[in-house]
């Protein structure tokens, strides 16, 4: 995207009520975000979600548009000479996964490699005060992780964070560290040497500019991003109320899957793990072994597992469900409305064509033929 209409999406970034949606059927209509701020009163009311007032909100801050492309040239050069960048929502290396959440940011500012955001990504997060034995869960599962080349996403937070993050780089593995500041407010401010070490082989991303504070208000913000990068969120230790509680709710939201370990009924850091698991809205489990299996990310073979080449026999449902699959994934329910038959039916029909290696699932119950 060209500096002009970079600018004028950043502009249309900060006016009150216009979230994504609405800019994006803006510049469906007008053509691009710079045609958006010369385009008349009664012409952006004709656009869907636009109102009377988001129309006046978006003649009135136009005006300002000289103003402040000097001061977004200024954080340009700021971004260069940190070796900082943006990214758009309309760019190719923008993460398909995270554009594809309600509420996606129009822009991201990141710092370090780009195709980070690209890879098999899994959240890890959890509460800033671990006890040891979280801390020792999370020390194996991420490096299991790490070693089956598993990308993980977390917050920078002290904690579980920190210690997903370090221990994916000490096995050799990438991490993504989604932050609730500017790019140059690292935070908690201790992390900065670990946020530069991040940035070297994996990425820090924000979507909020330069000089941002890590106000409180942010970190909900960070938490969907955390969420929408990521194929799962696995929650290791966090009380009913912490952030990584957040997280799991904008996985959830965002049709992902969540994983839960599950930890002492008296420690006040296993509550929230506790009554997702409980409530049935995250799946236990005991390591990485089981969030691989669950999401058919696991790149070493299967130990005691053989999985029957293609042309296993199958049976009349098996072969309708073949004939109904293809490359591109469906849900579960839909899949069977199409079939005609119970969503029980086809689970126990495609667990069996999983099996032979014939169908695959994707997060959120959906499948894709192989």
């Amino acid at each position: 995207m060209d500096q002009k209409n970079l600018t004028a999406l950043s502009l249309l970034s900060t006016i009150n009520g216009l979230g994504p949606a609405k800019i994006l059927n803006l510049i469906s209509k007008c053509g691009s975000p710079s045609d958006v701020l010369q385009t008349s009163y009664q012409k952006l009311c004709n656009v869907d979600l636009i109102n009377d007032k988001i129309a006046k909100r978006i003649q009135s801050t136009a005006r300002t548009f000289s103003e402040f492309e000097k001061i977004f040239t200024i954080e340009l050069e700021k971004l260069g000479k940190n070796n900082f960048s943006i990214i758009t929502y309309f760019d190719e290396e923008y993460p398909k996964i995270l554009r594809n959440i309600y509420f996606p940011p129009m822009l991201l500012y990141v710092w370090g490699e780009i195709s980070t955001l690209k890879r098999h990504n899994l959240a890890i997060v959890g509460t800033r005060r671990p006890t040891n034995y979280g801390k020792r869960i999370a020390e194996k599962i991420t490096a299991d992780l790490a070693t089956n080349n598993i990308c993980i996403v977390s917050g920078l937070a002290r904690g579980i964070d920190s210690i997903a993050h370090r221990t994916s780089l000490k096995n050799g593995g990438k991490t993504i560290a989604v932050i609730g500041s500017g790019l140059d407010r690292i935070y908690p401010p201790e992390n900065k040497d670990l946020a530069k070490e991040i940035s070297e082989s994996g990425i820090v991303v924000s979507e909020f500019p330069l000089g941002t504070k890590p106000d409180a208000q942010n970190f909900p913000r960070r938490n969907r991003i955390i969420s929408g990068l990521s194929l799962g969120s696995i929650i290791i230790e966090t009380n009913i109320n912490g952030g990584a509680m957040q997280t799991a709710e904008y996985a959830l939201d965002q049709n992902r899957e969540v994983f839960a370990v599950p930890g002492n009924l008296e420690s006040p850091q296993s509550e929230g793990t506790n009554i997702l698991i409980q409530r049935g809205t995250a799946k236990l489990i005991k390591n990485a072994e089981d969030v691989l299996v669950e999401l058919n990310l696991k790149l070493k073979p299967i130990e005691g597992k053989n999985i029957p080449k293609q042309g296993a026999d199958l049976n009349m449902f098996e072969q309708k469900i073949l004939d109904v699959l293809n490359s591109e994934p469906i849900q579960i329910d839909l899949l069977a409305e199409k079939l005609n038959s119970s969503t029980s039916d086809c689970l126990v029909n495609l667990l069996s064509l999983e099996f032979k290696g014939l169908v695959k699932q994707l997060p959120g119950k959906q499948f894709i033929k192989m």
